[in-house]
Order: structure tokens, then sequence, then C-alpha cells
């Protein structure tokens, strides 16, 4: 029975020290140098009870994030820092490089990054479906987000972030440092901006 005993007692060690390596816990805190939001320290948590608005890190699609990795926009593996602009059952609409989310104008699409080269265009108009979501950093004229490359899974969501420092917001409110980098849309709002 003893020698039964120091067998589990090892293979229970073993596992505590093999797991942590298999599992890969998401990171708690992300510092973000992009200067399509805020740049510094943000907390990371769980992307459960994201809402529109919300600032999350997500992971693009394959494809968007090889083009990204390749024109040196982001590394592979890296996620992408945008706010939530759109949720299920908003409509989201790109027409020319106009993006309007429920007839609201949110963001104007370029043509070519700053360096000459196309940017991808997606056209029309689709209602949200229940996992999808359209993320926007409308505030940065350059992010390369959904202006570009449309709705997303939501699942590809894998944290929501909340500022924790930001360089030169010393002395602001912490809700003034955490909305400083965008509005969200107002969904009650429909038609073009006046």
């Amino acid at each position: 029975m003893k020698r039964f005993t120091i067998l589990v007692a090892g293979y229970c060690a073993i596992g505590a020290v093999v797991a942590p390596a298999l599992v890969r816990p998401a990171p708690r805190l992300v510092w973000n140098a992009s200067a399509s939001v805020p740049i510094g320290l943000y907390a990371a948590r769980s992307p459960d009870g994201m809402r529109r608005g919300d600032l999350v890190a997500a992971h693009a699609p394959a494809a968007v994030a090889r083009l990204m990795a390749e024109r040196g926009y982001l590394p592979l593996r890296v996620p992408m820092l945008k706010h939530v602009a759109a949720t299920a059952g908003q409509t989201v609409c790109r027409s020319g490089a106009r993006v309007s989310i429920d007839g609201t104008p949110v963001a104007e699409a370029r043509s070519q990054d700053r360096i000459g080269r196309p940017l991808p265009v997606w056209s029309g108009c689709w209602t949200l479906l229940g996992g999808e979501v359209l993320l926007l950093n409308s505030a940065s004229a350059d992010s390369f987000d959904g202006r570009y490359f449309g709705p997303v899974p939501a699942r590809s969501i894998t944290a929501i972030l909340t500022p924790l420092w930001l360089p030169g917001t010393a002395g602001e409110a912490p809700e003034a440092a955490r909305t400083s980098g965008q509005p969200a849309p107002n969904p009650e709002t429909k038609g073009p901006s006046r």
C-alpha cells in the first residue's frame, strides 16, 4: 500500500510541474505600444460579459493576421487591441470608404496604408448575429481594424482591458483615462450624424 501511495504522489507531483507548461493561462497584464489605443499598461480580465464600447484584446482571423505580420503591422500570435463597436443585432455597413453602424457613420477607411500599399476592402451591409462583433478604433484614423476586415467572431476576443497606467494621463480621473481612447457609437441614433 505504501508503494502505491508513493507512486500516486509521484504522478501528482509530475502533473503539477508539467500542467502549467501545457496550459497557457491568459495574460493578466498587457503593455500596448501601438498608437491605435492609448499607449500604456492594461489589466486583462475574462471576456465574459463583454459589451459594446469595451476595449478588448482579440486575435485577428488567420488571413488578416498573416497580412498584418507580412506588412509589419503586428507580429503573428500577438493580439490586437480594439474597441467593440457593434454586437449582435446591430447592422454594420461599408459603402465606399464610409463605415456605419445602424446608419450612423463611425469611421472612414483609407485606400492605402502609410507607404502606399492597398488596404483590404469589404462592402455591403449585414446585421450581426450572436457571436459576431465589429472591432473598431474610430478615434485612430490609422487603425487597421474592422473598417478593413469587417466583423469577426466574438470568440476571437481573449480579454477585456482596463487601463492601469497611461503615460501622459497623470492626474486624470481613472474614468477619464479609461474612456480617452474612443467613445462607443450610440445605438439609439439612427441616420447620418448632423
